[in-house]
């Protein structure tokens, strides 16, 4: 048998005996150092009880010296492990079924939801299982039924009001089917998405739904053909087939950029985030578009793409309003942008303060004065349908990829209403 040091430098123990019987206790008192101690056990023909293996069957006695520190000696205490217990404490089905008085399989029906079962007998179990704290071995049951009913989401950031607000309706939807959510923040990182995704499948979730941050998911294909099904969600998969869940970026833009012209402006200052962003570049689309078809030109000097900090919309906006014929109305890419260009603002000294529309809708945007004209898409709409795909093609839905398109909508507050 294997000895290890004990605990106190100066104690020198025997390793308790360990014999398979069926008694209880029978305390024998001898003096000893009363400090205590903890000793690993070795069960015959098994390996050392500390790393958790599940123990023989029949009761095992164990018998070993503790400190009784009032009387100032040690008491050799025999001590029963019932079989079916693991040697950590942790309960399991053998445990309820003996505190419950059933068999093993009831328990099991119980557990698993399935019928066939008294509710007499479904209480008792209840009972036994709320007093041992019994909790289901997920991974058991992942083996057997080969669902862990988890799905992965990756997101750009967590911190987004726009993010917390799809998280929270794909959520909903995958409570609804009792699955769980694991949720990453990609930070707008392709490397950092890939090694998301990969992770949350390496833990074999049934689903990913992705804002993409890649302009390559090639690196997904054999998940997906491994049966992993994926949704992406605000931007599509690129180089892959994928379903997707999209909002009509360009359509809303063209909304909100027709609203500033028919307040008679045309010099329309345009601050997107970065252009390969699938959705800043189908926001800038739509801006020209709608220009174009008004009779603008459109003018570069008016364009300003990229992250909005302090730094780069200060620059952007000293741009729209130096020269001869400078912008008056400005139309913001995302709720970022928006309320960074809303900050700026309120620091300039104008003869007349320039309209204003935003893409995304933002906490307190009404209650600005004035309050922000916005072009809203819908978060939870987006999750929601998102999720649903997702859900119907676990229950097995097939068919080519979706690509699903959900409309904006402008929200008039009063600072896209001043005139030219």
């Amino acid at each position: 048998m294997r000895r290890l040091p004990p605990r106190h430098p100066r104690q020198r123990l025997t390793a308790p005996s360990v014999q398979a019987a069926n008694t209880s206790t029978s305390p024998t008192h001898h003096r000893h150092d009363p400090s205590p101690t903890t000793i690993p056990i070795t069960i015959p023909g098994g390996r050392d009880a500390s790393n958790n293996v599940r123990l023989p069957g029949g009761s095992v006695v164990i018998t070993l010296s503790e400190p009784v520190t009032e009387l100032g000696v040690w008491t050799r205490v025999t001590k029963t492990i019932r079989p079916g217990r693991l040697a950590s404490g942790r309960p399991t089905m053998n445990d309820v079924a003996r505190v419950a008085g059933v068999g093993l399989k009831t328990v099991s029906r119980v557990v698993n939801g399935e019928p066939r079962v008294s509710p007499e007998t479904t209480k008792k179990v209840r009972d036994a299982i709320e007093q041992l704290g019994f909790r289901r071995h997920e991974g058991a049951r992942v083996l057997r039924q080969g669902s862990t009913a988890c799905i992965g989401m990756v997101l750009e950031d967590l911190g987004d009001p726009f993010y917390s607000a799809l998280t929270w309706a794909v959520e909903q939807v995958a409570r609804d089917n009792s699955f769980l959510v694991f949720t990453g923040s990609s930070q707008e990182d392709p490397a950092q998405e890939r090694e998301l995704a990969q992770a949350f499948c390496a833990r074999r979730v049934d689903g990913l739904v992705v804002v993409p941050a890649s302009d390559d998911h090639r690196y997904l294909e054999a998940e997906i053909a491994a049966g992993v099904v994926t949704v992406f969600v605000d931007r599509p998969a690129q180089h892959i087939n994928a379903d997707a869940v999209l909002a009509d970026n360009a359509g809303g833009v063209r909304t909100g950029v027709t609203h500033l012209l028919d307040h008679g402006h045309r010099r329309i200052g345009f601050f997107g985030d970065a252009p390969e962003i699938f959705t800043a570049a189908e926001r800038l689309r739509g801006y020209r578009e709608t220009l174009t078809a008004a009779g603008i030109s459109y003018d570069e000097s008016l364009v300003a793409m990229g992250h909005p900090t302090p730094a780069s919309v200060r620059e952007a906006l000293d741009r729209f309003f130096a020269g001869p014929d400078p912008a008056t109305a400005l139309f913001t890419g995302n709720n970022r942008a928006t309320v960074a260009a809303l900050r700026d603002l309120a620091t300039r000294q104008m003869p007349a303060r320039p309209a204003l529309v935003g893409f995304d809708d933002f906490e307190l945007a009404d209650l600005l004065e004035p309050a922000v004209t916005v072009v809203a898409q819908d978060p939870a709409a987006l999750g929601r349908t998102a999720a649903e795909l997702l859900f119907r093609r676990l229950a097995g839905e097939h068919g080519p990829a979706q690509t699903i398109e959900l409309s904006t909508r402008l929200i008039p507050r009063g600072s896209g209403e001043v005139r030219r």
